[in-house]
């Protein structure tokens, strides 16, 4: 999907004091930006945020942290985070590739990942969140109680994700299912932007949540 630039985005987001620019700072002591040691749950590829406003909103006891790449994405859940008070939501334009330059280990305890980009040619594959090499950094990241929600609507990234969380020998599919609504699992689910208009189309959507 080809995304629109937003003229001036990448300025508003600069000067926005919900977005963090220096996340390498807080490494290993992300509790001194949040003056508290309330649990850190991070939502990556966060898109607008519908999702991870609801959660924050919902869970006043937990600090979030959305992650988004990019700036005209950003630029709309900004929009939506001026509208609010919270004080335990904020936001880094950055890629996940570099996630262990800002988080130490086990210092993470929720890790959100929603509609990711499938990267579908076989030589991206290791651009997708689910890949080998994210699963590992989730390893190291997460505490050891942590856990990991996939949701897609993507059947093939879908396949893809649960080979390779069963062939890292490291991680347990705690919930599983390939059309979560109509399914056991679907009281408390939140919806993102892209999970509305799937459904509101028909597609059924997969999920999984895995832990070691």
């Amino acid at each position: 999907m080809r995304l629109r630039n937003i003229k001036g985005s990448k300025e508003y987001i600069d000067k926005s004091p919900f977005v963090i620019h220096d996340p390498e700072h807080y490494k290993g002591k992300w509790h001194t930006f949040f003056h508290n040691r309330h649990p850190l749950h991070l939502e990556i590829g966060m898109g607008k945020g519908q999702f991870i406003h609801a959660l924050a909103e919902e869970n006043p006891s937990v600090n979030y942290l959305g992650i988004e790449m990019y700036s005209s994405v950003l630029y709309r859940a900004l929009e939506h985070r001026i509208l609010t008070d919270l004080d335990n939501l904020y936001f880094l334009r950055f890629d996940a590739r570099y996630l262990l330059d800002i988080f130490d280990k086990h210092e993470v305890d929720r890790i959100y990942l929603n509609f990711s980009d499938p990267w579908p040619k076989d030589r991206h594959a290791k651009r997708r969140l689910t890949s080998p090499g994210f699963l590992t950094m989730y390893d190291h990241i997460l505490t050891p109680n942590g856990f990991i929600q996939f949701k897609t609507d993507n059947r093939p990234l879908f396949d893809f994700s649960l080979e390779s969380v069963r062939d890292s020998g490291l991680w347990h599919v705690d919930e599983l299912t390939y059309d979560l609504h109509h399914s056991e699992f679907l009281e408390g689910n939140i919806m993102t932007e892209y999970e509305s208009r799937f459904v509101s189309e028909g597609h059924p959507i997969c999920r999984f949540v895995i832990s070691r």
